[in-house]
């Protein structure tokens, strides 16, 4: 059975820093891509960082410069270093697996940015 499971997520102040943690078993990590989404109160979900089987990254471009996406294959871990965080940042960050037709969501960690 493939399990994701983020952690780290919290509460935060404005320009503070947090970093999110994707736990994955029951799949062949270093096969997938490793992605990570957010979905803020009454917004769709949406696309924050991507790193491939090879260790290229992408970002949106709010995130540019504040996020990085890393992975430890050998600990079957995908990370999410967020800096300078602001209000809009506030979401539920969700970590996504994917390869060919192959697709794996994990719960989701509740991440909240506020003085």
């Amino acid at each position: 059975q493939v399990q994701l499971v983020e952690s780290g997520g919290g509460v935060v102040q404005p320009g503070g820093s947090l970093r999110l943690s994707c736990a994955a078993s029951g799949l062949t990590f270093s096969r997938y891509a490793m992605y990570w989404y957010r979905q803020a109160p009454g917004k769709e979900r949406e696309l924050v960082a991507v790193i491939t089987t090879g260790g290229s990254t992408n970002y949106a471009d709010s995130m540019k410069g504040r996020f990085t996406i890393s992975r430890d294959n050998a600990k079957n871990t995908a990370y999410l270093q967020m800096n300078l965080l602001k209000p809009e940042d506030t979401a539920v960050y969700y970590c996504h697996a994917r390869v060919a037709s192959l697709n794996f969501w994990g719960q989701g960690t509740q991440v909240t940015v506020s003085s």
